[in-house]
């Protein structure tokens, strides 16, 4: 099945879940797939793309450098500050912002980029995230860096026996708290939850472009 198919059956969902697929922006994952994915997307009308990884985020960038699509990089993924400089010129949203450092390096070598602060609504330590009473001083801190605060961003629970919902309806209520427009939340397996509870950005990556290799399969 095409990239093009699959995104009728995922608007699809987006629109039985109750979202108006206009209104919520689709961020199309391609973490282990290769660059022809991100020509695909772009060649749909999916111009925002995600990236987890530093390297290979930077590795299609260069790829892509001489092909007709230009995509709008998000970065989704946990990150180290050390790479914020090479990640920069690229990034359009800094999806993962979890911690004051981390805003410091990227208001640093981008200065006024647009974020989103990450909620961490599960135990999960391995996926990162600000425990959500840390995060108005956090959009605070942010805001004080000269950073762009749009919203939050959140990754629902590994298991798929544990219910989603609680923890994105807790993330757009304390977005709409601190008056922030965007909630980035909602992959492939849990998209119908998210957009139930609000978000204006999905994460898909699996519904739009197939499994990916086993390496690198984490339910997106």
């Amino acid at each position: 099945m095409s990239v093009a198919d699959r995104l009728v059956e995922l608007r699809g969902r987006i629109a039985t879940a109750g979202g108006e697929p206009g209104r919520i922006s689709i961020c199309a994952v391609t973490k282990g797939h290769d660059v022809a994915a991100v020509e695909e997307a772009c060649a749909c009308g999916l111009v925002d793309v995600g990236e987890n990884y530093a390297q290979e985020m930077l590795a299609k960038v260069q790829a892509l450098a001489a092909t007709a699509a230009e995509p709008r990089w998000h970065f989704i993924g946990r990150l180290q500050r050390n790479k914020v400089k090479a990640l920069a010129p690229f990034v359009s949203l800094w999806q993962s912002v979890d911690r004051p450092e981390l805003g410091a390096a990227i208001a640093r070598h981008a200065p006024g980029a647009a974020v989103l602060v990450q909620v961490a609504v599960s135990d999960d330590v391995g996926k990162g995230g600000c425990p959500e009473s840390e995060v108005p001083r956090l959009v605070d801190a942010l805001m004080t860096d000269g950073l762009d605060v749009r919203g939050l961003m959140t990754v629902g629970p590994t298991d798929p026996w544990v219910d989603p919902r609680p923890g994105f309806d807790a993330v757009r209520l304390l977005a709409d708290s601190l008056s922030l427009a965007e909630v980035s939340m909602g992959m492939s397996r849990d998209l119908e939850a998210a957009v139930a509870a609000g978000a204006t950005i999905v994460r898909p990556g699996t519904a739009l472009f197939g499994e990916r290799p086993r390496t690198h399969r984490s339910g997106q």
